[in-house]
């Protein structure tokens, strides 16, 4: 990150002292990705300026993987053949994904300034739902016909490998069907007259255009592939989503859920460049929703009013059993959340989950109980109240009561959410502990009510 500050700085001040031919040297020993850091915040004239220097193949690279205002500013600024040039190196699915982000007077733009294989490829990717395997997918493959000879397919490979996504994978197609795959260490070690057929692996892993992008990235983690051919409904080969791709789904997914789960809109937009207005959006409608459902607990509260009153001291220990219920179905909520979007726990096993979670919460109670009450009765000093013993009895059962009930609330609500086709990441940790602190406060003044003499 500090060397990426510094070429930050660096060409700030070589193009400050228009020692250009120093900023086109340095430039042509950075990475692209590097380079995009780097040209994150320059003023629009430097970067203008900077990006002119960059060599063709950098350029495309380098563009797309620039934050969305860069690359605005650049469209608005290069030329129709600056951007025709841009736009017919970079990959097809690249291409889409900015075209997706970018206003309508852009866009236009763009399409209107590339040419028309370019213009082709990107709307064709654009007419698939925006999270779908289609709409990541890229049209850049290696095709094979499985009668060839190993040579002509290396003879294929060399002449058109330059402009595609990845040659480490071809495929074997038939009038565009999909017949097999076949690696490029597989060539090399088979002699140069075996027939590609011979070669090819036909039990083949692949998505649909329709499938849920999610899914696709998830298919090339589970069977380690670089590349997961994507069919259409006729079972012929449209592209392929590279592993690159799935990184950056998973990753958007990642962040996805941590917003959600912590009551905050997604937003892909960087949090430095999103103005605070912004960030009010997507924050105070989840708030004011807590708040409102938070009324429900105090409602609760007010229901025991009189209790409260006959027994002060019951009133100091409802943050620690609140708190402790809602850490506890939060710990349930995180996991299960976690096994539902890794597909490492289906619907189906809803039964087992409840099971363990019961059993994982007897045991934390069990275990808890005990050291609460000695919290209460010694570090607390409730060992000098009339009813200490009976109190602190009341709170270690309420704790242990409230962490079964939360942990299973809390492992049931991401499945339900899952069941009605709802994000599970939703029902995470702030709806949780609104549930469970109502729940506790009802067991709480239960118990009280029946074993506390001063409130029977």
């Amino acid at each position: 990150m500090e060397e990426t500050l510094d070429f930050h700085t660096q060409i700030q001040t070589l193009i400050e002292e228009r020692r250009f031919r120093e900023l086109k040297a340095l430039l042509s020993e950075i990475n692209a990705i590097d380079i995009a850091e780097a040209f994150y915040g320059l003023p629009q004239k430097e970067l203008i300026i900077a990006f002119r220097f960059l060599t063709k193949d950098q350029a495309a690279d380098t563009f797309a993987a620039m934050e969305r205002d860069e690359q605005e500013t650049l469209i608005h600024s290069l030329t129709d053949q600056e951007l025709n040039e841009v736009f017919s190196d970079l990959g097809a699915d690249d291409a889409a994904d900015i075209v997706g982000e970018m206003p309508a007077n852009v866009v236009s733009r763009i399409l209107r300034s590339a040419d028309s294989e370019t213009r082709g490829f990107i709307n064709e990717l654009l007419k698939y739902p925006k999270d779908s395997a289609g709409s990541i997918m890229t049209p850049e493959y290696v095709s094979l016909r499985k009668n060839i000879t190993v040579e002509q397919a290396f003879a294929k490979i060399r002449r058109v490998g330059l402009d595609k996504e990845t040659i480490y994978t071809c495929y074997v197609t038939e009038n565009r069907r999909l017949l097999g795959v076949v690696s490029a260490r597989s060539l090399l070690i088979a002699d140069p007259q075996t027939i590609v057929g011979d070669l090819m692996h036909e039990n083949i892993i692949s998505v649909k255009t329709t499938d849920d992008k999610e899914f696709a990235a998830g298919q090339i983690k589970k069977y380690g592939y670089l590349a997961i051919p994507v069919v259409d409904a006729e079972e012929k080969l449209v592209g392929i989503v590279t592993i690159d791709d799935a990184i950056e789904v998973i990753e958007e997914e990642a962040t996805e859920d941590m917003q959600k789960m912590t009551a905050i809109t997604p937003d892909e937009r960087p949090y430095l460049r999103s103005s605070a207005f912004k960030i009010f959006k997507q924050r105070a409608p989840w708030l004011i929703a807590l708040m409102l459902l938070s009324t429900f607990t105090s409602h609760i509260l007010g229901l025991y009013e009189n209790a409260l009153a006959a027994c002060i001291v019951l009133n100091s220990f409802i943050p620690m059993i609140m708190g402790t219920g809602g850490n506890a179905g939060s710990q349930a909520s995180v996991t299960i959340i976690r096994g539902l979007s890794l597909g490492e726990i289906k619907l189906r096993d809803t039964l087992k989950i409840l099971w363990k979670e019961l059993r994982v919460s007897l045991i934390c109670g069990a275990a808890i109980a005990p050291v609460a009450f000695l919290k209460v009765m010694y570090l607390d000093m409730l060992c000098l109240e009339p009813d200490g013993v009976t109190i602190a009895l009341v709170i270690s059962l309420t704790l242990a009561v409230t962490i079964c009930a939360a942990k299973l609330v809390g492992a049931l609500l991401p499945v339900v959410a899952k069941l009605i086709r709802l994000d599970p990441a939703v029902m995470a940790s702030p709806f949780i502990t609104v549930i469970v602190d109502a729940l506790s406060i009802v067991l709480y003044f239960t118990f009280a009510s029946n074993l506390v003499p001063a409130l029977m």
